[in-house]
Parts: C-alpha cells; sequence; structure tokens
C-alpha cells in the first residue's frame, strides 16, 4: 500500500504509485545518455492519486507546471493550490498576504508551508503570529509542491487549519543554468544554479540577486540576495541531504493609501503618503536529513532577524511625528522529526502504521515594537523577549479492509511551553498548554478511475504567547484580558476525484471549516484583538486536462460562505472573507521547443465591514509567458497584467488622519496591482 505522506524526506524521487519522476529519468544509466535528447514535459497534476490520496482537496504540482509559469512574485508560487491567492500590500520584501477557503490568513494564521521539512512559519512574531516570508525561496529550484487542504492530516500541526502544504527543491539538476532577467519597472533579476558530482555525492549551488523599484512615486529600491547548497550523498545504507540557505533583502514600501486622497488629486494611484516606510530582513537556514527504508530524520537551525516600518494611519495618533512604528524579531529556532512508516498484515488485511514526533524551540531575543518618525526611534511599546518550545507526536493506521476500501484514522498531541520576559513586568511569565486531535479519512475506490472520500479532524493555530500572558494594556496602560495560546478547529470534507485517463483528472470537494476565534496579536499596536469564532462552507473543483502533446489545460474554482457564529444575521459578515476565487491556465508547447504560457486568476468582491455596508471590488489579472530555445540559450518574455487592470491587491476600510486634516476620516485604504509589466529574460545552460 502505497502513500506519499512522506515524500519531502526522499533525496531523489516521489514515493507516488504510478509515477517515475523526471529526475529518475534524467538520472538513467550513463550509457542511455548517449542517445540523442528529447525533451520530456512532465505535469504533477498528471499524476495519478486515485488509491494513493487521503481527500479530494489535496495534490501535487511540479516540474513543468512550475516552470511555465509566469510569476510577478516568488509568493504567487502557492497559487498552485486550487483555491489560494497571494497578494502583497508593503514592499518586495515583505511576507505576502494569503487568502483561502474564504480566510484572510493574513500573512500565515492558518497556512503552513515546510520547506525540505523545515517550518517557515513564525510563531510570537513581531509583525503577525504565523508570519510566512517565502522569499528566501528560489523558485527555478523547486522541484515540488505538494499541498493538503483542512485538519485532516495527523502528520502537520499549528497554522495548518485552512492548508498545508511542502517545498520540496532540487538534489540535482540535469544541466546547470544562468539567467537574466530584465523588466520594465526597473526590474533586473540574474540568477545561476549547477550541480556538480564530487566523490559519492552531488553538490547542487545556486545564487539569486534581484534589484528592483516597481511602478511606486517612491521606489521599493529592492536589494533581495539568496544562496542555496544542497549536498546529497549515501551515507551507511541512507539517503543523506545537508542544505543550506542564505537571505537578505532591505526595501522601501508603499504602504495602502486612502481612496480620498487619490479622488482630491493630491496622491497619484502610486503615490505615498510616508516615505521612510519599508524593511531590512535576513534569514539563513540549515537543514539535514537521514531517510532509511521505514524511517526519516531530520534537523533543522535557522537564523532570522527583522525591521519592518510601516504607518497604516499616517496622523492619526501623533498628529506631530506621525504613526510610523517599527517591528524588530530576533531569533533562532532549533528543532527536529523523525517519521517512521510500517507496513503489515493484520488478519490478512493491509495495514500502514505511521507514526512520527516533532520538536520546535524558538529563542527570541527581540519582539519589539517601537514609535518612530523617519526610522528614528522615538519611544518603546514593546521590548520582549520569548523562548517558546513545542512538542508534537502522532500516529495514523491506514487499514484497506478490501481492495477499494481504505480507511485511516489518527490522533495528534501538541504540547506548547513558554516564557515571556517583557518590558512591562505585568506581562511577563510562564505557561504551557496542549491540545489533542483526531483524525478520520474514508476513502473507497469505484475502478481505477473514480473515488470517494470523507474526511473529519481537529486542528488549531497558536496565538502569539505574549497574549497569553498579557496583563496591561502596553499602549494604554489599563488592565488587559489574556487570551489563550491556542485556538481549535474542526473541519469536515466529502468529494471526489476522477482520473479519466492518464491526461485528463478532475476533482471537486465541499468542505466545512469552524474557528473557535479568529483571535491576533496586532503587532501595529502592541495588544490583542479578538474576534468571535467563525464557520465557513464551500464547494471547490479543479481540473486538469492534456488533450494532446502540444497543449496543456488546468482550471481551478472555489466558493465559500464566511459567517461569525454567535453574532446576529446583518452583522455576521467576516471582513475581507472572499466568497470567489477562480483561475485557468493554458500552456502551449510546439516541436520546436516554444513554450506559451497563458494564466488568469479571478479574486471576488468580499466585505470589508461585519454589516456588510461597504464592500471591496473583485479583481481579474491575466499573465503570459513565451519562451523560445535556440542552442543552449532560451531567451523568454514575460508579460505580467497584460490587460493593464487597475483593480487592488489589497484593500481595507477604518479610520486614518493625513497631516492636512483636522481629524479622523473612515475611508477606503487600497494597495493597487502592479500596472502592466515586460520582464525579458535570457538563460544559458552549461
Amino acid at each position: 500500500m502505497n502513500k506519499w505522506t512522506h515524500a519531502w524526506f526522499l533525496p531523489l524521487t516521489l514515493t507516488i504509485p504510478g509515477y517515475v519522476v523526471a529526475q529518475e529519468a534524467l538520472d538513467s544509466a550513463p550509457e542511455d545518455r548517449d542517445a540523442p535528447e528529447e525533451e520530456v514535459l512532465v505535469w504533477g497534476r498528471a499524476i495519478d492519486l486515485v488509491g494513493a490520496a487521503d481527500s479530494a482537496s489535496e495534490g501535487i504540482v511540479g516540474y513543468d507546471d512550475l516552470t511555465t509559469r509566469p510569476l510577478l512574485r516568488v509568493g504567487e508560487l502557492v497559487e498552485v493550490i486550487p483555491g489560494m491567492i497571494a497578494t502583497q500590500h508593503s514592499g518586495g520584501g515583505k511576507a505576502n498576504q494569503y487568502f483561502l477557503r474564504g480566510i484572510n490568513l493574513d500573512h500565515g494564521t492558518d497556512f503552513s508551508i515546510q520547506f525540505e521539512g523545515m517550518p517557515v512559519n513564525f510563531r510570537t512574531h513581531a509583525h503577525g503570529q504565523g508570519y510566512l516570508d517565502m522569499n528566501f525561496i528560489i523558485p527555478e529550484l523547486v522541484q515540488t509542491i505538494e499541498y493538503r487542504k483542512g485538519t485532516y492530516s495527523a502528520d502537520v500541526g499549528d497554522f495548518s487549519a485552512a492548508s498545508s502544504s511542502k517545498f520540496k527543491t532540487y538534489d540535482r539538476l540535469e544541466r546547470g543554468f544562468a539567467q537574466v532577467t530584465y523588466g520594465t519597472q526597473d526590474y533586473v533579476r540574474a540568477v545561476a544554479a549547477n550541480s556538480f558530482e564530487i566523490g559519492s555525492g552531488t553538490w547542487l549551488l545556486g545564487g539569486e540577486v534581484r534589484l528592483s523599484d516597481g511602478p511606486w512615486e517612491n521606489a521599493e529600491d529592492v536589494h533581495l540576495y539568496n544562496g542555496f547548497a544542497n549536498f546529497s550523498t549515501e551515507w551507511r545504507g541512507r539517503s543523506a541531504e545537508f542544505i543550506a540557505t542564505t537571505y537578505s533583502n532591505d526595501w522601501n514600501a508603499t504602504d495602502q493609501i486612502p481612496l480620498r486622497a487619490v479622488q482630491s488629486g493630491e496622491l497619484d494611484r502610486f503615490g505615498f503618503v510616508d516615505p521612510s516606510v519599508g524593511g531590512v530582513t535576513f534569514r539563513h537556514n540549515l537543514i539535514v536529513t537521514l531517510t532509511g527504508d521505514r524511517t526519516g530524520y531530520q534537523a533543522f537551525a535557522s537564523q532570522y532577524g527583522l525591521n519592518l516600518f510601516g504607518n497604516p494611519t499616517y496622523f492619526l495618533n501623533d498628529p506631530v511625528n506621525g504613526d510610523q512604528i517599527e517591528q524588530e524579531d530576533r531569533r533562532w529556532i532549533l528543532g527536529g522529526r523523525i517519521d517512521h512508516t510500517r507496513d503489515f498484515k493484520w488478519n490478512g488485511t493491509d495495514v500502514v502504521l505511521r507514526v512520527g514526533a516533532d520538536t520546535r524551540f524558538d529563542k527570541i531575543s527581540d519582539v519589539n515594537l517601537f514609535l518612530t518618525n523617519d526610522r528614528n526611534r522615538i519611544s518603546s511599546v514593546r521590548n520582549d523577549s520569548v523562548d517558546e518550545l513545542s512538542v508534537g507526536a502522532y500516529a495514523d493506521v491506514e487499514v484497506g479492509w478490501t481492495d477499494r476500501f481504505r480507511t485511516s484514522l489518527g490522533v495528534r498531541v501538541d504540547h506548547f511551553s513558554w516564557d515571556v520576559r517583557a518590558l512591562r513586568s505585568e506581562n511577563s511569565g510562564s505557561g504551557s498548554d496542549s491540545i489533542v486531535n483526531p483524525k478520520l479519512s474514508i476513502a473507497y475506490n469505484f475502478d481505477d478511475q473514480w473515488e470517494i472520500y470523507a474526511n473529519y479532524g481537529g486542528g488549531f493555530h497558536s496565538n502569539d504567547v505574549r497574549a497569553a500572558q498579557l496583563s496591561v494594556d502596553p499602549v494604554s496602560g489599563d488592565p488587559a484580558e489574556p487570551f489563550a495560546a491556542i485556538v481549535e478547529a474542526e473541519g469536515i470534507e466529502t468529494g471526489f476525484r476522477a482520473e479519466l485517463s492518464d491526461h485528463l483528472n478532475f476533482s471537486a470537494t465541499f468542505f466545512s471549516l469552524e474557528l473557535d476565534s479568529e483571535l491576533i496579536f496586532v503587532g501595529d499596536a502592541g495588544t490583542t484583538e479578538p474576534n468571535e469564532g467563525t464557520e465557513r462552507k464551500g464547494v471547490e473543483a479543479a481540473l486538469f486536462w492534456r488533450p494532446n502533446e502540444r497543449l496543456v489545460l488546468d482550471a481551478t474554482a472555489a466558493k465559500t460562505d464566511a459567517k461569525f457564529k454567535n453574532a446576529p444575521p446583518g452583522q455576521n459578515s467576516i471582513p475581507d472573507a472572499h466568497e470567489v476565487v477562480a483561475a485557468f491556465g493554458a500552456t502551449v508547447t510546439l516541436e520546436n521547443g516554444f513554450v506559451g504560457s497563458l494564466r488568469a486568476r479571478h479574486f471576488g468582491d468580499a466585505p470589508l465591514a461585519e454589516d456588510n455596508s461597504v464592500k471591496k471590488d473583485g479583481t481579474t489579472l491575466v499573465n503570459l509567458g513565451l519562451a523560445y530555445p535556440f542552442g543552449d540559450f532560451e531567451v523568454g518574455l514575460d508579460v505580467l497584467n497584460i490587460f493593464d487592470s487597475d483593480g487592488d491587491d489589497i484593500e481595507y476600510f477604518y479610520a486614518s488622519r493625513l497631516f492636512s486634516e483636522a481629524s479622523p476620516v473612515d475611508d477606503f485604504h487600497f494597495h493597487p496591482v502592479e500596472p502592466r509589466e515586460f520582464r525579458f529574460r535570457l538563460r544559458y545552460l552549461f
């Protein structure tokens, strides 16, 4: 009984039934490499998951699904997940805003990413809980993205109530490359990578430099640097992999601006209020993985820092100095996990037992909030240090009762402990909390083409543990109530998957997800802001079709109804809960090597207030990517936002005050999508 639950541990191939990975084909015997080269396109979404998947809403994307996709930013890689949207509202170095299943996931509160098994999300972060910055990932080195939605997987824990994903990078490139890209918005990017066989192992080295200003009147002045190293080998009969990455970035930002200032002519649509917002950040990672036939071991270490300057309300709180703030974060993260799988027979029935444990320790030396002016500190609002430890364990038993019917029953236990040392001693303290979540998946395979699923599970996200120790409001000094460190979630799902041929598959899902609270720690204010419990119900559908060797089509659509559970009708709309999300893609490959990819995505409208009195409009974007090889070179052109849509990436409704205004004004505040942009690239293959 094959499973792909722990595919991210495998150094060269993925254990997916009926699927031979391109990497395996490219690494064929030396005598085969003298044969004439023939381009083989591998589409991750063509993988047959009937008989392997646990739900209709999980999947895997990779290879040509990723390499042919025109991207504005690296965060858009997650849009390969059906129904997922990644936007940006504050510069090229800040984490994206994510949306899925009618949830504004902020910067990652209920959406988790593991990069080669290392958790990417940050706990107790200066800007927001679950902060998920993907800018350290080099897109060209991502081999596959595995995703699973809902609360049904026992091996994932924190931040995964809406979805979890696992990024696997290449261990070896068939040919190295160097690429330079130039864009019309002062965009310059250089990226290179190559593999080297040394002794019994393989090195893959890569690097990226990106400089860009964007369309903003206050140039972003992004300076991004990425480095990547992977050494893979065999050690005592096990596959061993050592990965090191380094990332640094500094930028200026244009935050959301008030609509009234644009309508009056005071600001251009791409103008700014505060020219000194932006940030500086870095992250250095070391990941070690050891994989045997049944057991995988992993350890990771990460050093991280961020200084983020923002000013969403301008002069609302301080008419003289302005409302600019600095959020500072410095930490080390240490952790690891072990996963074990065993197959056996029980009364003649196939059984797969999966057990594992993971741990993580965040040593946060600084998680601070300052009032600033022109990036100069005026006063301190929060100046804290935090130690946070989590330990999780899971067990999952899959039983194949017949050739067509199987069940998976699991449980996950998570324990958190913390110690907070705050500038205000009243907000210092230690604590702990635990949660136990059951998981159940049922699958029935009608034949080799059709399979239906039913899933149930509990999940959670952790809160900023400073909120759990809160006694005094750090701004006003008034007494404040602490909040739970763990917020429970409960989800159910039914759906089906149809693998109608090697070139056509379709899936559809109905889901329900309840969260006890969408409480988040508001870094801008240095305090907590509770929301009521929420419930969401929706449907999703995804289609992949390759009608011939030259054309690939894919389409996804999702519709969600999102409400506060205990609010009266007419007052129960959830701000930023987008009802409809849809995407479409078409990729053409010709015999001469030409590749064209057209991608469109629609981000529907959403309420901005509980009474639905104000709404944000939907946005539709279309991107085009073209590539043509000649010899060892390839030329390419990406046209982003080809119809020059004037929609918004993000929009809020709240009170702010400009310097020229005598009193606060409730208004729409928006960050526009970037206008049409052309990016030309030249790639050389070694």
